[in-house]
């Protein structure tokens, strides 16, 4: 290695920092690399600890991570931490600083505190950043906005000691961004002239983040009347030109969504597609979708579209990144830079993008940083404590492993809450639809995505804070909407496409669960009165047969009440007719909050009274290969207990390296 290179790794000197604002004029050719490395959907997992099961969790946790992002600084000494957003939301955690003793205004999130450790250089917003309300998030993140439902007397808040920026988020009372839309960061680097010799430089590096516009249906109790989206592209064509003439070298977009290239709409989702054909923008930090980019091996369909590099990590030739979920993995971008005289520009084809996991080869994870634990010690104890409280029990393990072939053991006491809910609710408060039959949908809202462990699992005996908040793991709010038979058959057939369609002529084997439609959005009814069949031989949008309620056949304009959430009933998950229009109660009251005084009035839970009403089975088939899917290994029995006998272990290691076991479903019994 060259003298110069191996100054080039070194920390930079107090000295030269303290001199960078009379730094001489960097000459033509020099060059340098800068990293960028991305947190993204923390979810509030500071610690590698499953407040639901109340045990370690190795998998996850920023106190992990943090040991990526030494090991990356030390590799890149010219580097900035940014985070995507999705931050201060997703634990027992979260929602006890958030809800059961929310924070004073001169405290800081334990999220934010530990990011603060780590010295984050700037942060986006997410969509679950607005789960809690305005007043919440203002406070939090220290800002004033001017909305309704915010004390704009109130004092500034504590909160993160970095810059957060949204762009596309505004105020509807003054027309601005609810947040800063952008900033600037004057980073000191250390590069190499053109001569070889090391020299200090700054660059000018602008950062610019975006919400999903599709906050405005998720969260609409908290929003509606106060903000409102523009799209991401639009939004970009009208910052960045401002941010270049305001100095940055480099624009970093922080948006927290992912890729769709149907055509473009302000109220997209995921419009990362579209961002990176803005001009100036010089590198996507992305996240929302819980996945992983650079992977050469996804089968996601986001990362297998026109103009998507999923081994180099580039979109439309923009450097993308996209770092999993819950401190899982650190995105890294390597900037290649080279000065033309009078600005730093990227080298994209020297430039690398990769994605570091916090598990070793050897299946190992790397250590955690101790003093992040210490950091938040009294929060971590008094949540432990919190979710520990007893309100009830039940006499079967309710979980959500077989969820996708049959077992509604984790989903008939939600669905009995909210249906409970939204019938006294009528009764009380809304007689004109008091003759109406009240359904209830819920989904599996754990079942494996995040790996091995990622399952709702109560074990029988005490029901306690914890175990409800993994029976129900969102923030959501009750919702009620009036639909008609054939709308119902419609969200019954949108769920359904969580699986893929079988040959039954097919000999080889085939995977039973479409993994492109996430198990949170495979809704089921579990009620005496309900019947249907799923027939996965069909295209999706087929599959529906046999729907009955009380033993006749549902009417295409028979009319139902159906509890659900705010998510989606605002249209969260696009389905079909699901757009906020069929709403007819918009609940204060949170899912997870029902759920509790459900089981806190029952006390007691059987599997015969709360764990037996399944209403849908598969449409008999015989299939010449086997159907296959995959959940944890060892617990069988627990297809058994719930009545499920048609399963069978073929592999108690699938071999894919993540801990799944093989399991076989015969369709035809």
């Amino acid at each position: 290695m060259s003298t110069a290179l191996r100054l080039l790794i070194l920390p930079i000197a107090p000295v030269l920092l303290a001199a960078c604002s009379t730094l001489p004029a960097t000459p033509a050719g020099s060059t340098a690399t800068l990293a960028l490395l991305e947190t993204t959907d923390l979810h509030a997992n500071v610690l590698s600890y499953d407040y639901y099961k109340l045990q370690n969790e190795p998998s996850i946790g920023l106190e992990r991570t943090a040991a990526l992002i030494a090991r990356a600084r030390s590799e890149f000494p010219n580097n900035l931490l940014l985070d995507n957003g999705d931050t201060i939301q997703g634990t027992a955690l979260a929602d006890y600083q958030a809800l059961v003793k929310p924070l004073a205004c001169d405290q800081t999130l334990a999220i934010y505190k530990a990011m603060n450790l780590l010295k984050v250089d700037g942060g986006g917003i997410g969509n679950h950043e607005f789960n809690y309300g305005l007043a919440f998030l203002s406070q939090v993140t220290g800002n004033r906005f001017d909305v309704d439902s915010v004390d704009a007397a109130r004092p500034r808040c504590a909160g993160p000691q970095f810059p957060q920026v949204l762009a596309n988020v505004y105020s509807v009372k003054s027309g601005k961004p609810l947040f800063a839309p952008y900033h600037i960061i004057d980073k000191p680097i250390t590069a190499v002239g053109a001569d070889g010799k090391i020299m200090t430089s700054t660059v000018k590096v602008g950062i610019i983040s975006f919400a999903p516009p599709t906050i405005m249906s998720w969260d609409k109790r908290w929003l509606e009347g106060r903000v409102y989206t523009q799209g991401v592209r639009e939004t970009a064509e009208k910052f960045i030109p401002q941010m270049r003439a305001r100095g940055a070298e480099l624009v970093v977009a922080i948006s927290h969504g992912g890729l769709d290239n149907s055509p473009y709409s302000p109220t997209m989702e995921n419009g990362n597609y579209y961002l990176s054909q803005v001009p100036g923008v010089d590198a996507m930090l992305i996240g929302h979708s819980h996945q992983l980019f650079p992977n050469a091996t996804s089968t996601v369909p986001q990362f297998n579209l026109p103009g998507v590099d999923k081994v180099k990590g580039l979109v439309n030739g923009v450097p993308t990144v996209m770092a999993n979920l819950w401190g899982k993995h650190l995105g890294v971008i390597g900037l290649r830079l080279r000065h033309d005289g009078k600005h730093w520009v990227i080298d994209k084809a020297q430039t690398t993008v990769e994605a570091r996991g916090i598990q070793n080869a050897d299946k190992s994870y790397v250590q955690p940083d101790p003093a992040i634990a210490t950091l938040v010690a009294t929060e971590h104890a008094a949540t432990i404590a919190y979710v520990q409280t007893p309100v009830g029990s039940t006499d079967f393990r309710m979980s959500t492993y077989f969820a996708d072939v049959g077992d509604i053991s984790a989903i008939e006491v939600v669905n009995q809450a909210q249906a409970d809910y939204l019938a006294a609710y009528v009764k009380a408060n809304l007689p004109q639809y008091a003759h109406l039959p009240v359904l209830s949908m819920s989904s599996p809202f754990k079942s494996g995505s995040a790996g091995v462990t990622d399952y709702t699992d109560v074990k029988a005996g005490n029901v306690a804070l914890n175990n409800a908040a993994d029976l129900y793991l969102y923030p959501n709010a009750l919702y009620g909407v009036k639909l008609t038979g054939a709308e119902l058959k419609a969200w019954l057939e949108h769920s359904a496409r969580r699986f893929n369609t079988i040959d039954p002529d097919k000999a080889a084997p085939q995977e039973l669960i479409n993994a492109a439609h996430p198990s949170y959005n495979f809704d089921t009814i579990t009620s005496v009165d309900v019947r249907y069949e799923i027939d996965v031989t069909q295209a999706p949008g087929q599959r529906i047969k046999g729907l009955t309620y009380k033993g006749k056949a549902v009417d295409g304009q028979q009319e139902f009440l159906i509890a659900t959430n705010n998510y989606r009933a605002s249209g969260g998950g696009n389905f079909p007719g699901l757009d906020g229009s069929k709403t007819v109660l918009a609940s204060p009251d949170n899912n997870r909050e029902l759920l509790i005084a459900y089981i806190t009035r029952e006390k007691s839970l059987t599997r015969i009274k709360n764990g037996a009403a399944r209403s849908w089975r598969f449409a008999r088939v015989a299939t010449k290969g086997p159907v296959v899917f995959h959940t944890a290994p060892n617990v069988l029995e627990l297809a058994k207990a719930a009545g499920i006998d048609n399963v069978m272990l073929l592999k108690a290691d699938d071999g894919a390296g993540k801990g799944f076991a093989l399991y076989q479903f015969d369709l035809s019994k």
